[in-house]
């Protein structure tokens, strides 16, 4: 059987486009880290600490959190062990500033791959709407994937509530702030021949073979060759 390559990966899209379940899927995949900023925020929050507190202060209102906390905190997790031969960034970068700051902290490294995952705004509203996690684990549980038992998670039990950032104010916030913030991100990573737009609509399996399709065309890919799209 042939190695498993290595592979150093961010998912961009908006909240709700399936970037958290598809990076997961990836990372089993490609044998790699899934590093979810968001879940790791929010096992900050539950931690209680004065730096979760502060966390819970701009995810209530859908605010993006500043750029040298989320820095500080991918920084930390890329030096660990089981990072050096790969990950999956899920929810960073998030502007381009912090698209700056990964180029650095990974010099004389490279992304391998930026991928867009598309999915339309009407159907992002729908599955947010629709998210739920559990109090205890912190397990999310998404549209068309409910827990077996109504309000109580798989994984340990625990009460399976609706996300405290899912708010229908804070779901409003969060889509305008993608619009003005995050969206020139596509602009930063085209520009530098790492962008790769994959339709993250239809079956959860269909667009997992979708994305691992555009990968390995990209880690096959040699110098001078187009942008897969």
């Amino acid at each position: 059987m042939a190695p498993v390559p290595s592979v150093r990966l961010l998912i961009l899209g908006k909240q709700g486009a399936g970037k958290g379940t598809q990076c997961a899927r990836l990372a089993r995949h490609y044998a790699v880290p899934h590093i979810s900023t968001g879940e790791m925020f929010r096992a900050a929050e539950k931690s209680g600490s004065e730096f979760g507190q502060e966390l819970a202060r701009y995810m209530r209102v859908g605010d993006l959190i500043p750029d040298e906390l989320v820095v500080a905190f991918v920084v930390e997790r890329l030096q660990r062990d089981d990072a050096q031969r790969g990950f999956i960034l899920d929810g960073f970068p998030r502007t381009a500033n912090q698209a700056d700051a990964l180029a650095k902290m990974l010099d004389p490294l490279e992304i391998d791959i930026a991928i867009d995952l598309q999915v339309p705004t009407e159907v992002v509203l729908q599955r947010l709407a629709s998210r739920r996690v559990c109090r205890e684990c912190g397990f999310n549980y998404g549209v068309g994937v409910p827990p077996k038992v109504d309000w109580t998670c798989d994984l340990c039990g625990g009460e399976v509530v609706e996300r405290g950032d899912d708010t229908a104010a804070a779901i409003e916030r969060r889509l305008k702030l993608y619009e003005k913030e995050t969206e020139p991100l596509v602009v930063w990573y085209l520009t530098r021949d790492k962008l790769v737009v994959v339709d993250g609509v239809g079956d959860p399996d269909v667009v997992t073979a979708r994305l691992i399709g555009a990968v390995d065309r990209r880690l096959r890919r040699t110098p001078g060759e187009g942008t897969q799209k």
